[in-house]
Formats: structure tokens, C-alpha cells, sequence
């Protein structure tokens, strides 16, 4: 393998800048409320960079800690300062590795002392973020308190006003009621007063009637006189002429007898005139008649006018003048008397009706009263609608005014809010470029969720996080027998996390791969742990999709965009599998899931694969199949071929136990025609098998071949860690297929992050805590600084493993 200094990349033409115009970034610092210049390092000893896990470097001197601690509290950058920082290349002879060491050391204790300054930056925002959500979740208690009591106080309201409203219609009823039996009885009124306006009008007719009735009996009379006078005349003349006609004086002495009976009607009759006079308020009611009878009545007047100016010539026209009027007489008589009966009933009516109308008026006299009251109390009742309008639009406001204290206070958590993940993006970055400086492998740790069969109803917890502020997303706690075992790594995802949430945290590594870096992610853990499940997924549920289709669909969106920019992308996949410390091409079109692998060995040996390495630190597996992809759906097919070529058996630990190492590796070359720029990158996704123990496991037969092989591999890749961790002149990548296959990105200039897959079960601690302690010895563990590669022009088809 070639040495770190040969293999680093040449400076690209993009960065060069002429020496005058890079002014150090140390003359930017501030210091306190001035600006001074950092003073410049002395010391030659290199000085790799703490962990930015608070990981305490041992090989630091005693010189650079003090000074680091002096500078910390004091020093302060702007995010230009960081940028510029961040993108400061280092400069001298290309054989100077003594200054290069020297300006190395004199940038990585900057790169500390900004890593620092950014720690206390987050805690003081983590503050600032506490204060806030305290401050906004007692507005939204007091907002909350307001809603309740403005809701208490609506309702009161809108009880009081329903009652008003209830009353108020009550009220409104009875006063239509009222006003409907006022108006009938002003109706009624009405039309008594009509009735006895026309009966007034027919009682002044009849009275003038009767008056010229009676001017008329009164002539009537004075002729009666005259015609006495005369019959007196005609008596002389009669007893003169008695000697001449005996005849003549029987008849006059009847005629005398009727001439009385004629003065005894006409007494009855003035008799009956008399009455009459009294009871004239009886023909009221009768006009009609009335008038009918007047008129007969003078009819029969002038009759009995005529009847008299006859009987002044003959007297036996008196006679029939006088039967007549006596009929007359009778008729008028039977009339009267029906008048005065049909008058005494209508003064009864008229008495009856003055009683209700007097009534009626004293009702409308209480109904005015009740009218008045209630009058009032309306306008009572709407002045108290009016103040309970007043009021609610106080509370109104009231609540308006605190909604608005709490949207500022959002306003200002969520500044916050971005100003910490700005910071929290940053710090990122910066831990990245350390972690890329220190060649150190990162570690993500992820714990599956607990499943049913695990006794997910028992209380032992063996998992826990730290809650404080440098362990915060970092920090993991495993509990066995009482005893608590704190691990920090790069990243911890809960059993909460989804597919997408660890997707996250990757994609940026994914990238490098399309920037010409080699990459390469792996699962590590015990079998039954969520490995297989991380990395694949079930491709079939979208939100289930494991990290490397989603990676795969990232890195052909990606290159689609940047063909705006002039870049075609060529992309080679190849998927293997080391199973039972044999290489096996999971792409051949004769391998089959449904077929038995241990007939396939004895009846086919295929080919012979063998893994060889070249001078840049590249890695190839002979005669193994290269497929050329050019979109997702190819890639989708091969993986699912793939799975199904994949070993799988079961054990008493997993119903579906991955039996070997899967290794997905696409290999990606890129040109820009404008800047005829060429990039080679590698991806590769490793599945390894789960670490299992025999006791548990209970494996027999092929299993058992398979267990021992699986924990061959497994120890070798451990002793391969501690090699590295001690930095021994010698490091055992032969001792098995899987450790030689990962050379490159264990020992060479690859971006490496392995995934440590933790199981919760309370029976698998003991495994889990070997897991995570081998996890920290591989975040430990420096492998070089990554290499950015770019050639003229792709030399070999072979695909590479990095």
C-alpha cells in the first residue's frame, strides 16, 4: 500500500492563489473587544484533533493544551472567518513535509479552538432555545387560562342572552297577543261607535218623522173638530128634517153610535200616540221598517184626510174611512208592539256591548301598563347585551393581544430554532473536515425497535440516553447487571428513528461518492439486530426503503441534475457475497434462489474469484460480472435478484438469518465536457453477517459451518481494528476474504462509516455490549485522509472496490 505523502492528490488549478493574497486567518480573530493575531506554533510534534465527541486526545502536548485554554474564552469568529477556515489549503514545497507538518499542526489547533468556540456558542443558543420555550409555554398557559375563562364567560353570555332572547320572544308573544286582542277590541269599538252614530242618525229621522206625524194627527184632530161641528150642524138638520124622513133619524142614531165608537178609537189611538212618544228610542234598531210603517201611516193619514172630505159629502165613505183606519189602527197597534219589544232588546245589546267596551278599555288601560314594564325591561335587557358586548370585545382584544405575544415568541424560538441548526450544520461540517483531517472511521450507532418476541411487555430496560447537552444525539448507556457502560459515538438513532431520519445523515457521505471520493458504509452486529433491514429495507414500502436503494436513488437524481452543468455520468454495479470464506457472484444467470447451495457447490464448482489490489490503492475481483446502469429500475432488478441469490437459513435466534457478507459496489466515472474535468468514485454497501454465539444459536450441520465461518470473519475484521488502533507496522488484512476485500477502506484514503446495529432484548446484552465496544475501537481507528480521485482518462473497465 502506498505511503500517505505519495498518495495524497495534487492541488487542483481552482484553489491556486498568488501567496499575497492569502493573508493567514489568524490576523481575523477576535480577541475580547479588539483584534490581535494568534500566536504562531513552535512546536514540530504533530498534533491530531480531538474527537468532537469530547473525546480526550492522549497524544496532545502539555504546550498546546495550555495555550488552547488560554485562546478559547477569548477567541470568536464570523462565519466568513470559518468558510475561509474551512477552505485554507495548505501551502510550501512539495517535498517540505516538515513545514507542511508545521503549518498541519498550527491549522489543526485553530480548527480546535473554533470547534470550541462553536460548543459554547450551541450551549449559549441551547440556553437562549430553554428560556424561550419557557417563556412561550407560560404565554400559551396564560393564553390557555384566557381562552378557558373567555370560554367560561362566553358561555355565561351566551346563556344570559339565550334567556333575554327567550324572554324577550315570550314578551314579544304576549305583546302581540295583546295588541292583536287591543285591536279587535278597538275594532269592536269601532263599529259600536258606527252602530250608534246610525242609531243616533235614525232615532233624529224617526223623532222628525214622528213630529211631523204628530203636526199631522194634531191637523188631523182640528179636522175631527170641524167634522163634529158639522155633525153637530147635521143633527140640527137631521131632528129639523126627523119629521121628514123616519128612516133618515134611525140611521142618524146609528150614525151617532158610530160616531162614538169612532171618538172612543180615536181616544185609544191618541192613547196609543202617547206610548209611542215614549218608547221612539225603540225604532232604532228598525229603520226599515219603520220607514215602511211611516209610510203606511201617511197613507192611511191621507186616507183618512180623504175619508173625511168624503164623509163631509157622504157618510157612508166615512163609514168605510172609518173601518179602515180602524184597521190601520190594529196593524199600527201590533207594530208598536213589536217595536217596543225589538227596543228593549236593543237596549239590553247596547247596555251589554257599553259593559264590554268599558271592560274592554280597562284591559287595554293594564295592557298599556304591561306594555310600559315590559318595555322597560327590554331595553334593560339590551343594555345588558350591550355591556356583555363590551365586555367579550374587551376579552376579545385580550385574547387578540396574547395570540399576538405568542406568535412573536414562536417567531423568536423559530430564529432560534434556525440559528441552532445553522450552527448545528456547521459544526457538522467542521467535525467532518476533523474526522476527515484525522482519517478516522465514523460510527453511527442504530437500536432496533423491541418486538414481540423479544418480551416487548417486560419492565427491564437495558438502553437509555444521556439527556445532556455534549451526549445529546451521541451518548447511548447499555445497563447490564446493575452497571451502567457510556458510549459516544458519531451519531445515535433511537429505536424511534425511520428509514428516512438515518438516511439523512448519510446522504452528504452518498455524494462524495458522485465528487470522485471512494465511500464505504457497513452494518455491523449480531444477528437479528436490524442490519439487513438498515441497508436493504423492504424495497416494496416506500417509507421502508433501506439506505441502499434510497442512496442509489439520490445518486441518479443527483447526476441527472448536474448534466445542466456539463457532467455524464457512467455508472457499474457488481453484488457478491463471502460465504463460507467463498467469493460468490450473486449476478450469474445460473444461481437460483429455490435451488439448494449445497447441490449447486458439489455440481458446479463456477469460477475461481480472486481479489488483487493495484499500485492506487484500488481493489478488483476477477472474472466477477459488471452490469452498466443507467437509471433506477436497473438497479432495482438487480437487487432484487440479488436478495433472492442471497444465503439466508434459520436459527433460533433469526427466522431469516443472512448466512454470509453481502457487498453492493457501484463504481462511478464522471466527465465534464466544458472543463474536460474526469472524477472516479466508489460506493460501497456492505451487509455483514450477524455475530452469533453456538449456545444460543443452537446450529447443527451447514449452519454450524456457516456460524464458524461468519465468527472467523468477524474476529479477523476485530483483530484488523486493534491492529489499527495500536498502529502496528504489521496489519492482518489476509486473515480472511472480508478483511481483504476492505483493505482500501480500513487502511487507505476511503470515506468509511460503519452502522453498529444494537438489539434492546434483555437477553442479548452481553453481545450488545461487545458490539458497542468494538464500535468505539473502530471510531478510533485512523486510516488517512481521503483522496479525491481524478484522472485524464479511465484506464481499465475492471470494477473497483476502493
Amino acid at each position: 500500500m502506498a505511503s500517505r505523502n505519495q498518495n495524497r492528490p495534487p492541488r487542483s488549478p481552482l484553489f491556486k492563489k498568488d501567496s499575497a493574497d492569502e493573508a493567514p486567518l489568524d490576523k481575523r480573530r477576535k480577541i475580547g473587544t479588539g483584534r490581535v493575531v494568534v500566536p504562531a506554533r513552535t512546536g514540530r510534534v504533530r498534533q491530531p484533533f480531538a474527537a468532537a465527541n469530547n473525546r480526550q486526545d492522549a497524544v496532545a502536548t502539555g504546550d498546546m493544551a495550555g495555550t488552547e485554554s488560554s485562546e478559547c474564552g477569548s477567541v470568536e469568529f464570523t462565519k466568513e472567518e470559518v468558510e475561509a477556515l474551512l477552505n485554507e489549503k495548505t501551502k510550501g514545497k512539495k517535498f517540505d513535509t516538515k513545514g507542511k507538518m508545521e503549518q498541519m499542526n498550527d491549522y489543526i489547533k485553530r480548527l480546535r479552538l473554533c470547534i470550541k468556540w462553536f460548543q459554547e456558542l450551541e450551549k449559549s443558543f441551547l440556553l437562549e432555545e430553554e428560556k424561550l420555550r419557557n417563556s412561550l409555554e407560560s404565554a400559551e398557559r396564560k393564553c390557555t387560562e384566557t381562552e378557558v375563562q373567555m370560554k367560561n364567560k362566553e358561555e355565561e353570555f351566551n346563556a344570559t342572552i339565550v334567556e333575554l332572547r327567550e324572554q324577550n320572544a315570550s314578551l314579544q308573544e304576549k305583546f302581540a297577543k295583546e295588541e292583536s286582542d287591543k285591536l279587535d277590541a278597538i275594532e269592536c269599538h269601532r263599529r259600536e261607535s258606527e252602530a250608534r252614530v246610525v242609531a243616533e242618525k235614525l232615532q233624529a229621522s224617526v223623532s222628525a218623522e214622528l213630529e211631523k206625524t204628530q203636526q199631522e194627527k194634531q191637523s188631523a184632530m182640528q179636522r175631527v173638530t170641524t167634522l163634529n161641528d158639522m155633525y153637530k150642524r147635521l143633527q140640527e138638520y137631521n131632528t129639523s128634517l126627523q119629521q121628514y124622513n123616519s128612516k133618515l133619524q134611525t140611521e142618524l142614531a146609528t150614525a151617532n153610535d158610530s160616531l162614538k165608537r169612532v171618538e172612543k178609537e180615536k181616544l185609544a189611538i191618541v192613547e196609543n200616540l202617547t206610548t209611542l212618544r215614549g218608547h221612539y228610542n225603540s225604532l232604532q234598531d228598525q229603520l226599515t221598517s219603520s220607514r215602511a210603517s211611516q209610510d203606511e201611516a201617511v197613507k192611511q193619514k191621507e186616507a183618512l184626510v180623504n175619508d173625511v172630505a168624503c164623509l163631509r159629502g157622504e157618510l157612508q165613505q166615512v163609514r168605510d174611512d172609518r173601518d179602515r183606519q180602524l184597521i190601520q189602527v190594529q196593524m199600527l197597534t201590533t207594530e208598536a208592539l213589536k217595536y217596543k219589544e225589538s227596543t228593549g232588546k236593543s237596549f239590553a245589546e247596547l247596555d251589554i256591548l257599553t259593559i264590554k267596551s268599558n271592560a274592554l278599555e280597562e284591559t287595554c288601560s293594564s295592557q298599556r301598563e304591561q306594555l310600559h314594564i315590559l318595555q322597560h325591561q327590554l331595553a334593560a335587557a339590551n343594555e345588558k347585551l350591550k355591556m356583555t358586548d363590551l365586555s367579550a370585545s374587551e376579552t376579545r382584544a385580550e385574547f387578540e393581544e396574547q395570540k399576538r405575544i405568542v406568535r412573536e415568541l414562536q417567531d423568536r424560538l423559530a430564529d432560534a430554532e434556525l440559528q441552532i441548526s445553522e450552527g448545528e450544520k456547521l459544526r457538522k461540517k467542521l467535525h467532518n473536515t476533523i474526522l476527515e483531517l484525522k482519517g478516522n472511521i465514523r460510527v453511527f450507532c442504530r437500536v432496533r425497535p423491541l418486538l414481540r418476541d423479544d418480551g416487548a411487555g417486560t419492565e427491564t430496560t437495558v438502553i437509555s440516553y444521556p439527556t445532556s447537552t455534549e451526549a445529546l444525539g451521541r451518548g447511548i448507556d447499555l445497563i447490564q447487571r446493575g452497571q451502567k457502560y457510556p458510549f459516544t459515538f458519531d451519531k445515535v438513532f433511537t429505536h424511534e428513528a425511520s428509514q428516512q431520519d438515518v438516511f439523512i445523515e448519510i446522504s452528504q457521505l452518498v455524494q462524495s461518492a458522485l465528487d470522485g471520493y471512494k465511500v464505504c458504509i457497513f452494518a455491523y452486529g449480531q444477528t437479528g439486530s436490524g442490519k439487513t433491514y438498515t441497508m436493504m429495507g423492504r424495497p416494496e414500502a416506500p417509507e421502508q426503503k433501506g439506505l441502499i436503494p434510497r442512496s442509489l436513488e439520490q445518486i441518479f437524481q443527483i447526476s441527472q441534475s448536474l448534466s445542466a452543468q456539463g457532467w455524464k455520468y457512467k455508472m457499474q454495479a457488481s453484488m457478491l457475497e463471502i460465504y463460507n470464506e467463498t467469493i460468490r457472484d450473486l449476478l450469474t444467470i445460473n444461481r437460483s434462489s429455490g435451488l439448494d447451495m449445497t447441490r449447486i457447490e458439489n455440481a458446479a464448482p463456477g469460477k475461481q474469484y480472486s481479489i488483487k489490489h493495484d499500485a492506487n490503492g484500488n481493489t478488483y475481483v476477477s472474472d466477477l460480472t459488471i452490469v452498466d446502469v443507467c437509471s433506477i429500475k436497473e438497479i432495482s432488478s438487480l437487487l432484487h435478484q440479488a436478495a433472492q441469490s442471497r444465503s439466508v437459513g434459520k436459527t433460533q435466534m433469526n427466522e431469516q438469518s443472512s448466512r454470509s457478507h453481502f457487498v453492493f459496489t457501484l463504481r462511478i466515472s464522471g466527465v465534464n465536457e466544458s472543463t474536460e474535468q474526469q472524477v472516479q468514485g466508489v460506493l460501497n454497501l456492505i451487509d455483514l453477517a450477524g455475530s452469533e454465539r453456538l449456545s444460543k444459536s443452537e446450529s447443527t450441520g451447514d449452519r454450524l459451518k456457516e456460524t464458524q465461518a461468519i465468527n472467523k470473519s468477524l474476529s479477523s475484521l476485530s483483530d484488523v481494528i486493534f491492529a489499527l488502533a495500536k498502529k502496528d507496522d504489521h496489519v492482518p488484512f489476509r486473515n480472511s476474504k472480508l478483511t481483504y476485500l476492505l483493505q482500501p477502506c480500513l487502511g487507505g484514503d476511503s470515506k468509511t462509516l460503519m452502522f453498529v446495529n444494537i438489539s434492546p432484548e434483555p437477553s442479548s446484552v452481553g453481545e450488545s455490549l461487545c458490539s458497542l465496544r468494538f464500535a468505539a475501537r473502530v471510531n478510533a481507528c485512523e486510516i488517512g485522509i481521503p483522496r479525491r480521485q481524478m484522472t485524464a482518462r479511465p484506464s481499465d473497465s475492471r470494477l473497483s472496490y476502493g
